[in-house]
């Protein structure tokens, strides 16, 4: 004989128990994607202020302006570009990526609007950038220009920039890695091959890595004797619910940046998959010698 229901309680019908199992998920979400974001990257971390003429960077892999939903908008990114308002900008995805390499953004607009110009580096008169990597300057002029090919299964660049400030000279490392793991330490290695040289020089090495590993599987350990360390920072992808740090902004010498944090806007968590990546650069807190 089956078992006896309370009276008044009928059996749950197949739609409810569907709905009561989506609720459960959901409401078990959070927890699991704070859980992975406490695994694979780090929160904001503030250095105390910053003294005035600091500069401020940001990385954004800009998923050639498609956004989440599906619509490519150039004047989109744009907004997000403006509201950063920061002096330096490496930006991946910022060509056509098949083809011929045309820019994607409206460079001018972005120039009238935040004052960041965009540093020569594409090879066709249409482009932006190298491999799709630009890079955007304000406050600062661009002294030498480095591209590198990187090695690899897949179509990979860096652009090596040494730029000058009033503040002092700094190189801007900009790159967008691949996506296996073994070709990513042989573009690490590359790239502390080329900034061997004149390693007095302050040197930031920012942009869409692609390595969401910590900890001794890293692709990335390889950057730790010149740059410190190569922990994650804050998650920056997806961009709706960001978990993973693909995107990292590195200082050499270590003190170089302060105040590393994701853009979360409204704006941003739609725009493109990955949310930019801001830090500051206080120039004048380094010996003078890596300042000269």
């Amino acid at each position: 004989m089956p078992p006896s229901r309370a009276v008044g309680r009928p059996a749950p019908s197949s739609e409810g128990r569907m709905i009561a199992a989506f609720i459960r998920r959901e409401s078990a979400l959070p927890r699991v994607v704070s859980g992975l974001r406490t695994r694979f990257s780090a929160p904001a971390v503030d250095h105390g202020p910053v003294p005035e003429g600091a500069l401020t960077i940001a990385s954004y892999n800009v998923h050639k302006c498609v956004g989440l939903d599906k619509r490519f908008d150039p004047a989109r990114i744009g907004d997000v570009i403006a509201e950063l308002g920061v002096d330096i900008l490496a930006l991946q995805e910022a060509d056509r990526r098949f083809g011929r390499r045309v820019g994607l953004l409206d460079m001018v607009a972005i120039e009238r609007r935040t004052g960041l110009r965009l540093v020569p580096l594409s090879v066709i008169p249409q482009g932006h950038g190298w491999h799709g990597n630009a890079l955007l300057v304000r406050g600062g002029r661009a002294v030498r220009v480095r591209r590198l090919a990187l090695p690899g299964g897949e179509p990979r660049g860096a652009v090596v920039v040494d730029l000058e400030f009033p503040a002092g000279a700094l190189r801007v490392v900009a790159a967008h890695f691949g996506l296996l793991r073994r070709h990513r330490s042989r573009q690490v290695d590359h790239i502390l091959d080329t900034i061997a040289e004149d390693a007095h020089i302050p040197t930031v090495m920012l942009g869409d890595l692609n390595e969401w590993r910590p900890g001794r599987r890293s692709s990335l350990k390889g950057l730790e004797g010149s740059f410190g360390h190569a922990r994650p920072g804050p998650a920056t992808f997806p961009s709706r619910m960001p978990v993973f740090a693909l995107d990292r902004i590195l200082g050499r010498p270590l003190a170089l940046v302060q105040g590393l944090e994701a853009h979360d806007t409204p704006l941003a968590r739609i725009a493109s998959d990955h949310l930019p990546l801001k830090a500051r650069l206080d120039l004048s807190a380094l010996p003078l010698t890596a300042a000269a």
